[in-house]
């Protein structure tokens, strides 16, 4: 098979930690053909989408150390049609290029996408999940997929959520971060909070010189520390973990410092999971990041999900052998 990685530069990868990584190595081992796509490098030629690719060579293609088979690999640049991929990763990171996903439109009868192009810009938001929570009972508090939850760029309309809502604790966070960045705790009992909240709301609103929509929501109290991240192929969950934040941070993003410990799924997790799965297969949404907190959905990662090396520890089947597995059977029976 031809596999396609729309992807970030090769020289920003980070071999210990990245899930990509992961991916293309399993993909380059099974003797497919890689090539690494930057999203700045294509181009529309005689009405056919072409990008300028790095053809991906391996001399330890099952080298044990993943730093060994980066540090192994060739990138050889070929200028080639789109089509000519059986399979595509969109793994770049958010927020997404609209004008990419329009090159990739045309793509989609020919190309198998993971993740479709379709779910991607239905998904590439923190609103999607609350889309999913339509999908169970909202009336009662205790039954909720998600946590309250606010989207605004109305400065005095979010001042008035904060004060109307009988919670201390909230979450605050842009619409298009990723890796925890710009994810605060905003508690209402401190003495300087009135002070803060009209600071934070200014600076997020504002922030880059736009009206930016921000998220208000609920801070989820748990007895264990962290949140679950979840990863979900084709509406099953195949891997978990959870994420527990430093002393000095309330996010448990690794990229913010958090480690990672070993999870099973309780009751309540798996039946959100049961319950969200198949709308996910229905959106084109086949490889995802669940983040999960106190048995509730916090956010949907569908660009490029990550905790493949976290997750894989100890483990027998590795996660991208299983995503690879799938591929592999999606695209036999499509030609057959």
């Amino acid at each position: 098979m031809n596999i396609g990685f729309v992807m970030y530069e090769w020289e920003s990868v980070k071999p210990k930690l990245d899930s990509t990584l992961r991916l293309i190595q399993e993909s380059v081992s099974r003797g497919h053909k890689v090539s690494l796509i930057y999203p700045y490098e294509m181009a529309i030629r005689r009405t056919c989408v072409w990008a300028n690719c790095r053809i991906v060579e391996s001399s330890k293609p099952n080298a044990q150390d993943n730093y060994d088979f980066y540090k192994s690999c060739t990138l050889t640049e070929e200028f080639i049609p789109m089509n000519n991929h059986d399979v595509v990763f969109f793994r770049d990171n958010p927020p997404l290029d609209t004008h990419v996903l329009n090159f990739m439109d045309t793509l989609e009868n020919d190309t198998f996408f993971i993740n479709s192009i379709s779910g991607l810009r239905k998904a590439n938001n923190k609103i999607y999940p609350a889309t999913l929570a339509a999908l169970h009972d909202n009336d009662d508090p205790k039954k909720r997929l998600i946590p309250l939850t606010t989207v605004s760029r109305n400065k005095k309309y979010l001042k008035q959520v904060i004060e109307a809502y009988e919670l201390d604790k909230f979450i605050l966070k842009p619409m298009d971060g990723f890796g925890g960045s710009g994810v605060i705790l905003l508690d209402k009992s401190s003495k300087t909070s009135k002070y803060n909240v009209n600071s934070l709301l200014d600076f997020y609103i504002n922030q880059g010189g736009k009206n930016n929509y921000i998220i208000l929501q609920e801070y989820i109290e748990t007895e264990l520390k962290g949140d679950v991240r979840v990863i979900m192929l084709n509406g099953e969950p195949i891997g978990t973990m959870r994420r527990v934040p430093s002393d000095d941070d309330h996010r448990s993003n690794v990229h913010a410092g958090g480690h990672c410990v070993e999870h099973k799924l309780d009751e309540t997790e798996l039946k959100l999971c049961k319950i969200i799965g198949p709308k996910l297969v229905e959106d084109g949404l086949f490889l995802v990041g669940l983040d999960l907190m106190g048995g509730k959905l916090i956010e949907v990662n569908v660009c490029s999900p990550g905790g493949f090396v976290e997750i894989n520890e100890n483990k027998e089947i590795k996660i991208q052998k299983r995503v690879l597995d799938f591929v592999e059977k999606t695209i036999e029976k499509k030609n057959s």
